[in-house]
């Protein structure tokens, strides 16, 4: 789905590896996640030490979400869509569309 919205600066791939792995293969330097929640935290932290004990040249980096989508999660917008709510002010158009498709809406 990120292919439709077309960024030339973004490439979408897909591998069986260890991330470490995969991102030495493409002769990444860095990982960004993204944060929503303290669990998020807690599982990314925890990934992220692992990921620099196997891979110290890597850096992580982690970005906080903003205020407007610190409850927004797939589970809860696929709820929120099958029971008839609006979501596309939460969602890219590519997104929205996949997500009615599948639902059937």
């Amino acid at each position: 789905m990120i292919e439709a919205e077309e960024l030339t600066n973004v490439r979408v791939d897909t591998f069986s590896t260890l991330l470490v792995e995969y991102v030495r293969s493409v002769e990444g330097t860095a990982i960004i996640k993204g944060l929503r929640s303290p669990n998020d935290f807690d599982a990314e932290f925890q990934q992220g030490l692992m990921n620099r004990k196997l891979a110290p040249e890597i850096e992580t980096v982690c970005l906080f979400t903003n205020l407007d989508q610190l409850f927004v999660s797939s589970s809860l917008l696929k709820e929120v869509a099958r029971l008839g709510a609006d979501v596309t002010d939460m969602l890219p158009t590519a997104v929205v569309e996949a997500l009615q498709s599948k639902l059937g809406l």
